[in-house]
C-alpha cells in the first residue's frame, strides 16, 4: 500500500484539480474505503455506489484536508464512513429492500468461513460483556446501526462530549479485550 505521505501527496494535488492524482489516491485508497462501505452497508451494490459518492466527495473537499500528523487515512475512511452512514439512514427512512434476498443467499460463506465467524461472534460477545451495558449499547447503535453521536447522547440522556468519551473509551477496552 502506498505510504502516509503519497497519500497526503495525492489528496494535495486533488485540491489543486489534478485528475491524475485523483486515480492515484482512487488505486492507493479504493480497496480499504470500499470495505468500510460494505461493512457499514452490508449489501456490495450499496457499498459500490457509495464509494463513488466517496470520491466524487474527496474531489469536492481535498481542499479541506489540513495535514494535521494524523493519519490521512483517517479522514478518507471518516468520509467513507459518513457517506455509508448517511445511505444507511436513508435507507431505513425508506421501505424495506426485498431485491437483496437472492443476493443474500448466494453470498453465504462456506463452513469453515462460518466456523471462523462465529468464533470471532462468540469473543466479541465476550468482550462486549465486558464493558457497561449502556456502553455497550451506544457502541451498537453508533458503529452497527449508524446512529449519531448527537442522537445517542440524548437517548442516553448524557452531554455529547460524554458520548464521545464513551464511545472512545469503549473502542479502546474492546481493542485491548480482542487482543488479548
Amino acid at each position: 500500500m502506498t505510504d502516509r505521505q503519497h497519500i497526503e501527496e495525492f489528496i494535495g494535488k486533488v485540491a489543486l484539480g489534478e485528475r491524475a492524482a485523483l486515480a492515484a489516491l482512487y488505486d492507493a485508497t479504493s480497496g480499504k474505503l470500499f470495505s468500510v462501505c460494505l461493512r457499514v452497508l452490508k449489501n456490495r451494490s450499496e457499498a459500490e455506489d457509495a464509494l463513488q459518492d466517496v470520491y466524487l466527495r474527496i474531489w469536492a473537499k481535498a481542499d479541506r484536508y489540513a495535514v494535521t500528523g494524523h493519519s490521512p487515512m483517517t479522514w478518507l475512511i471518516t468520509v467513507a464512513r459518513n457517506i455509508a452512514i448517511d445511505r444507511l439512514r436513508a435507507k431505513k427512512e425508506n421501505h424495506v429492500d426485498l431485491d437483496n434476498v437472492g443476493e443474500l443467499a448466494e453470498t453465504r460463506p462456506g463452513p469453515e468461513a462460518a466456523s471462523i465467524a462465529a468464533s470471532e461472534r462468540r469473543q466479541i460477545s465476550l468482550c462486549f460483556d465486558e464493558l457497561p451495558t449502556d456502553r455497550a449499547n451506544a457502541v451498537r447503535a453508533a458503529y452497527l446501526d449508524g446512529d449519531s453521536y448527537q442522537a445517542l447522547a440524548d437517548r442516553f440522556d448524557v452531554p455529547l462530549n460524554t458520548m464521545r468519551t464513551w464511545l472512545r473509551r469503549s473502542l479502546i477496552s474492546l481493542k485491548e479485550c480482542l487482543s488479548r
